[in-house]
């Protein structure tokens, strides 16, 4: 705030809302606040729902906010840990496809599942989708 960084303050106070929403929402089923992996799952999602805005606004020739959504995502993805690189992310899939016996497509569910529970903030699952589904189908 002090710094005057306007776009960083409203970013983190839009961040500090989705989080609050989702508490909100949690405690009003009878569930305990978030814990950590919800609360970068959500972050993850916000990254995606700016990265489709930005494309949108690209597209209807109004780059002054696709770059803004552009800015926010950088800001967002100061609080993530660090991404997995491909290699990395081929190799954590080959390893849980290994570990629970998955053997075909029928078995690409319980294999996201197993993905996303351990790798949840670290990994982009759209990649790692086709990668699941290239392993399981080569096997």
């Amino acid at each position: 705030m002090k710094a005057g960084e306007k776009l960083k303050l409203g970013t983190l106070r839009l961040i500090n809302a989705a989080i609050k929403d989702r508490d909100i929402e949690a405690r009003g089923h009878g569930r305990d606040p978030l814990a950590d992996d919800e609360v970068l799952g959500l972050l993850t999602k916000m990254i995606k729902q700016r990265e489709e805005s930005a494309k949108v606004y690209e597209e209807a020739g109004r780059v002054d906010l696709a770059t803004q959504e552009r800015d926010e995502i950088t800001v967002i993805l100061g609080f993530l840990p660090k991404q997995m690189s491909d290699a990395e992310a081929q190799a954590a899939v080959a390893a849980v496809i290994a570990e629970i016996g998955a053997h075909g497509l029928k078995d690409m569910g319980r294999t996201m599942a197993a993905l996303k529970e351990r790798y949840t903030g670290v990994m982009d699952f759209g990649k790692a989708s086709g990668t699941v589904k290239a392993l399981l189908t080569a096997g």
